[in-house]
């Protein structure tokens, strides 16, 4: 399929009037360059949405326009009632923050605050919470990300993967609606990145809304409710796994969706292979 300057493909994965994220014909350039040309999305409570394509085709920057890290020139991004387009202020963009969690391929953890204090930090500061009940939670925490044991270390103690694996947690602290994942396995040892999907895998199974911009097509598969593919920030197509990796009619998809075969991304058992 190929898009015209015009044309832009409508993409809704579900009811508008009920989705918790949508986004309406965005679009964004820094300068000259065209990085998202007419984006629609929408994704209800609950649901895993992984977007796929090359790179540079505009998948994390419409992860950073729903957290309003970047504000799109135009069209319409809403997130629970709150139109993210529209924000002006610090504050207003901090209080979006407060329930849309993000988690990016590098972990931005401070290497001076022990993985406990990493945790706590954000809700303390930017909730109000209380310590002691912040700390209780922190540890509930390291234990869904099988980190019980490393809560007074220090992030350069810790390998890659464990390092990400504080870094999800710490976004979960703030107890978000949603949480964007931004190809959190990148900078990974092909060892540690099992690790880290699978921790992602059991939120999923929790029932966490979540948008995931990853290349692990196997764990793609596996964990979506919907897969977008985009190219030159466009929608190009999206469905379900089954849809988008074994029967799509698009050989554009076919093509990069082979080209993945046999990569990374399939977990058994904690591993990845």
């Amino acid at each position: 399929m190929r898009f015209e300057p015009a044309q832009r493909m409508t993409l809704m994965t579900t009811d508008t009037k009920t989705a918790l994220v949508r986004l309406e014909d965005v679009h964004l350039s820094f300068g000259r360059t065209e990085v998202l040309k007419g984006i629609d999305l929408a994704v209800n409570k609950g649901d895993a949405v992984s977007i796929i394509g090359p790179s540079g085709s505009g998948k994390s920057t419409i992860l950073r326009c729903i957290n309003a890290l970047v504000q799109p020139q135009s069209g319409r991004i809403t997130v629970g009632g709150t139109r993210v387009d529209q924000l002006t202020g610090e504050s207003e963009r901090i209080a979006l923050r407060k329930r849309v969690g993000i988690v990016f391929q590098q972990y931005n953890l401070f290497p001076h605050l022990t993985v406990l204090d990493n945790i706590v930090l954000a809700p303390t500061r930017i909730l109000g919470a209380g310590r002691p009940a912040t700390e209780k939670l922190a540890r509930e925490l390291l234990e869904k990300v099988r980190l019980s044991d490393k809560e007074n270390a220090y992030p350069g103690q810790l390998s890659g993967g464990q390092q990400q694996r504080v870094a999800i947690a710490r976004a979960l602290a703030m107890k978000p609606d949603l949480v964007l994942f931004d190809e959190v396995t990148s900078a990974l040892d092909p060892e540690t990145v099992g690790e880290v999907l699978w921790v992602i895998r059991d939120l999923i199974r929790e029932g966490m809304t979540s948008i995931l911009v990853t290349h692990e097509m196997r764990f793609a598969e596996e964990i979506s409710d919907t897969v977008v593919f985009t190219e030159n920030g466009r929608v190009v197509d999206h469905g379900t796994p089954q849809q988008i990796f074994h029967t799509s009619g698009n050989p554009r998809i076919r093509q990069f969706v082979g080209g993945f075969s046999g990569g990374r991304g399939e977990i058994r058992d904690g591993e990845s292979i």
